[in-house]
């Protein structure tokens, strides 16, 4: 149904009004879905979730506390040990996070929660650091994003239990009585407050050509400010190996620019910079990568404002309907995801059919699905690059309508089959990956 006859459903018979309601209700659900994952963060989301639970139990406990008893999954371990904490200078891991939260916390700013770190605040942290005051073990838990933290004194002790999203506290206690705790939807989809049950390619699409532009706009606006202000510093500065102005030494077509400023903004906010990112999925990463390529080459085209926000909105959407399958944390590069997603938007942009959609997502899917997740880190960048070269390499094909051939490999007679495929390979697929690679990781930081 169109913007123009969901408009014109009060001047429709009665019979209609039921079809005009239903259409409603699931523009509504896309805005909800859209204000639960398109939300800022400074920095790495996973050091930033540890953070916010040491301001909110300091600010519990009434005092500083003598000490700190972190118990994560492995997959937070792995995407918060080789992180720089924004706002630190060059701070790394789990016990800088969490410092850094309990001392210039603000858990009220949710995952902006250390965006306040002052001169003074820094002293603190570092003198904090030397009392090697926190602790952390491994928690034998099944979801990927998981975590208490315990902050005592002598006298008394906070715990906070965080689940499945970077700021769901699940249980606060406070010296043996629980003060809050929230029904554990041990079946929710992977988390999430909102449903994504209904999501398909052919839905996003539909929403993002009908649904309300000054909603869009509302939603979208600080994802491109904030996003190509990140990528802009990025490729103007020099953070990590300055994989931005390597690329554009070698490439200087829209496409290995759109790599640059994408690949960029990444290395800058894995490296430590303040400027805040429009996340999807609970990730920087993702919400740039779902990002800066379509508002780069929308500019490119001289596409107007509205096309650009409506494409946008695909481009996201697209990343969230491919997470559901995924969960939050895994093995497998979410950043992939987003970049699968952005280059399928690419090919909206150029006015393709919905089948050469399609074949873009397939096209790229059947090339760099295998891309792991080693943790949150800046050589994040690079992913982010090679996952934009596969995307580019899937839209012209698809322009050609050529894609490659269903039920070969893990690609699947469509290409909504083939999202839900890789889901499953990275969900449950790869948990022996994952188990390997934190194995890895740890030796690494032993020999180091």
């Amino acid at each position: 149904m169109s913007l123009t006859s969901i408009k014109a459903c009060d001047n429709i018979k009665l019979t209609m009004d039921e079809v005009c309601m239903k259409s409603r209700d699931m523009h509504e659900k896309f805005f909800d879905i859209l204000k639960e994952e398109l939300v800022p963060a400074k920095g790495c989301t996973e050091p930033i979730s540890i953070a916010y639970a040491a301001a909110k139990a300091r600010d519990i406990l009434g005092q500083m506390p003598e000490s700190i008893t972190i118990s994560a999954s492995g997959n937070l371990i792995k995407n918060i040990r080789c992180v720089t904490v924004p706002n630190t200078g060059d701070l790394v891991g789990i016990e800088a996070s969490a410092i850094s939260g309990m001392v210039a916390g603000d858990a009220s700013l949710d995952l902006e929660v250390i965006s306040t770190i002052t001169e003074n605040d820094l002293k603190t942290i570092h003198q904090y650091l030397l009392k090697k005051m926190v602790k952390v073990t491994l928690m034998d838990t099944p979801f990927n994003l998981h975590f208490t933290l315990k902050a005592k004194t002598n006298d008394h002790f906070v715990l906070i239990e965080i689940k499945n999203l970077h700021t769901n506290i699940i249980r606060i206690i406070k010296d043996d009585q629980i003060i809050f705790e929230k029904e554990d939807k041990e079946n929710a989809y992977f988390g999430v407050e909102t449903d994504r049950s209904f999501l398909t390619i052919e839905r996003i699409i539909d929403f993002g050509e009908t649904a309300d532009i000054k909603g869009l706009k509302k939603a979208l606006d600080r994802q491109i400010k904030d996003n190509m202000a990140i990528a802009n510093k990025g490729i103007h500065s020099d953070f990590g190996v300055r994989i931005g102005k390597t690329i554009l030494k070698y490439d200087q077509t829209i496409f290995g620019k759109i790599k640059a400023y994408t690949a960029a903004a990444s290395e800058a906010r894995m490296s430590g910079c303040s400027l805040p990112v429009i996340t999807n999925s609970g990730s920087g990463n993702q919400g740039i990568a779902s990002s800066v390529p379509v508002i780069m080459y929308a500019k490119h085209l001289k596409i107007d404002e509205e096309k650009m926000l409506r494409a946008l909105t695909i481009s996201n959407l697209l990343t969230i309907y491919q997470k559901g399958f995924i969960g939050r944390l895994s093995a497998f590069c979410g950043a992939i995801s987003a970049t699968v997603s952005s280059g399928a938007t690419l090919t909206y942009l150029e006015g393709g059919s919905i089948d050469q959609i399609r074949m873009t997502i397939t096209n790229a899917l059947a090339n760099v699905s295998g891309v792991v997740c080693d943790g949150a880190k800046p050589s994040c960048a690079s992913k982010i690059a090679t996952g934009l070269d596969a995307s580019f390499l899937g839209h012209h094909l698809a322009m050609e309508n050529q894609q490659y051939n269903p039920l070969s490999g893990i690609i699947k007679e469509s290409a909504d089959h083939t999202i839900s495929a890789v889901g499953k390979m990275a969900s449950q697929g790869m948990k022996d990956t994952d188990k390997v690679i934190l194995s890895l990781m740890l030796e690494n930081q032993e020999a180091s």
